[in-house]
């Protein structure tokens, strides 16, 4: 099925995308890589505030390219979302309500997942420049010391991507 989705979304939003959905999202997401990662895990160990509001947001792992001029974004493609399983759980028990990425994520992430009622879209690897052109509006938000791998919060538009693990912890990469 396809399905036009509109950020930030309800719970009830969520429980009604299941594994193998194409999506089409429009919203406000947050991009974080590795490093934006390890720096949000080390101020929640200093018991300090994210830079992010995390209830009810989504990460997408990803570092925009630099924009042209008349552009919000370069190339924004994904990066392999195992590279962020040790994080994922924490911040999905925080509030998080989703993430995108490019590939499979562990058992435990999952598990995260289902326990919290969040989803996780895929995104097609290769397809930065398309991806870029679905970015209404970019700001770097945290982290500019990591340039392209800070956090930025984008107004995407017409986003692509299928959604991979659902509330109920099904999974498209179930049965390979």
């Amino acid at each position: 099925m396809t399905k036009e989705i509109h950020l930030p979304l309800s719970k009830e939003d969520i429980r009604s995308i299941k594994a193998g959905d194409t999506v089409y999202i429009s919203g406000t997401i947050y991009t974080a890589r590795d490093c934006a990662h390890k720096r949000m895990t080390e101020l929640l160990d200093a018991g300090k505030e994210l830079p992010i509001v995390i209830e009810g947001a989504f990460i997408y792992y990803a570092g925009p390219c630099p924009a042209r001029e008349g552009n919000a974004s370069g190339s924004c493609g994904p990066t392999t979302s195992a590279r962020m399983e040790s994080f994922a759980p924490r911040l999905l028990d925080l509030g998080l309500s989703g993430m995108i990425g490019k590939g499979e994520m562990d058992e435990k992430t999952r598990e995260a997942i289902k326990r919290n009622g969040g989803v996780y879209f895929a995104a097609i690897g290769g397809a930065g420049a398309l991806y870029g052109k679905r970015v209404k509006s970019s700001e770097l938000v945290a982290f500019p010391d990591l340039l392209s791998e800070g956090i930025y919060r984008l107004e995407v538009e017409r986003f692509p991507a299928v959604a991979a693990i659902d509330f109920e912890g099904r999974s498209i990469y179930d049965g390979r």
